[in-house]
């Protein structure tokens, strides 16, 4: 596979130092990887942590003064073939559904060229999974369609989440997806959209 741009966007999940698990196996097969987190993300994994591993600087906030002048969520979603955002919280699914984009990372995805397919991989507590809320805008972003050369795919990819032990200690569907499974459907989408 040639050199492909993933962009991994991190939230404030439990699950989110599993995130650096990702990373070292998605570097194996020649990606790069840029990764944008959220305020609360930071709070659960350090952002040094993923720079560490990534190689590439880490991107936090909307508004960051930066050397080169650029408009920092449209470079972001100019470069990216795939955006994965892993763990994705109802916090985020919910603004991505509803168009809100009040950081860096939904203004990313609603600055997204419409080719670009984004996996998302849930994990939060069960009852917050099966809300209704979270499962109506789940809906609505699987009803998202792109256009790949002659072929239609959804624009919103979702991989899990599974059933099994909760950070609460309950068990019940809304852990993140195994590494390996979410890793397997990003190299999947990349090679479709990349051939």
């Amino acid at each position: 596979m040639e050199k492909r741009n993933v962009l991994l966007g991190i939230t404030g999940s439990i699950a989110a130092y599993k995130a650096c698990s990702l990373i070292n196996l998605l570097k194996k097969d020649n990606l790069e990887i840029k990764a944008i987190m959220t305020s609360s993300a930071c709070k659960l994994i350090a952002p040094e942590t993923i720079r560490s591993l990534t190689y590439n600087p880490v991107y936090i906030k909307t508004f960051n003064a930066n050397e080169k002048k650029e408009i920092e969520h449209i470079s972001l979603a100019k470069w990216c073939d795939l955006l994965a955002i892993v763990p994705a919280t109802g916090n985020i699914i919910g603004k991505i559904a509803n168009g809100i984009a009040d950081d860096l990372l939904s203004t990313v995805v609603m600055a997204l060229p419409q080719a670009t397919p984004v996996v998302v991989a849930p994990a939060m507590n069960t009852n917050m999974w099966l809300n209704e809320s979270v499962q109506r805008n789940v809906k609505t972003l699987k009803k998202e369609n792109i256009k790949v050369k002659n072929d239609t795919l959804p624009k919103y990819t979702f991989v899990g989440p599974k059933k099994g032990r909760l950070a609460c200690e309950d068990i019940g569907e809304g852990v993140l997806a195994e590494i390996d499974k979410i890793s397997k459907k990003i190299k999947e989408l990349l090679k479709i959209v990349g051939d």
